[in-house]
């Protein structure tokens, strides 16, 4: 754990370790959310979030429109396939 100060500007140093592991340059913008006992600093994301109903359409889907039924097995088949690898991986 890295100990760092409070300027009388306001100003906290992020340790050069901490933002190397994290490729932060000069001008990365935070957002600062108050936790209670302290404050979390999260990047602030490139682009503003958005809803579903925003971006719905935006990549063309060429084919048969697939079923919720569909949808939810492929979902399921997709975290078995990871679970199984994870599995593997550990033995």
């Amino acid at each position: 754990m890295k100990v760092t100060r409070l300027s009388s500007k306001g100003q906290i140093i992020i340790p050069k370790a901490l933002r190397a592991a994290h490729n932060w340059e000069a001008g990365q913008e935070f957002t600062a959310v108050d936790v209670g006992d302290g404050i979390l600093l999260k990047p602030k994301k490139p682009f503003p979030e958005k809803t579903l109903a925003q971006v719905a359409g935006c990549l063309k889907y060429r084919g048969q429109p697939k079923s919720l039924d569909e949808i939810e097995d492929a979902i399921r088949q997709g975290v078995m396939e990871q679970w199984h690898d994870r599995v593997d991986t550990r033995e």
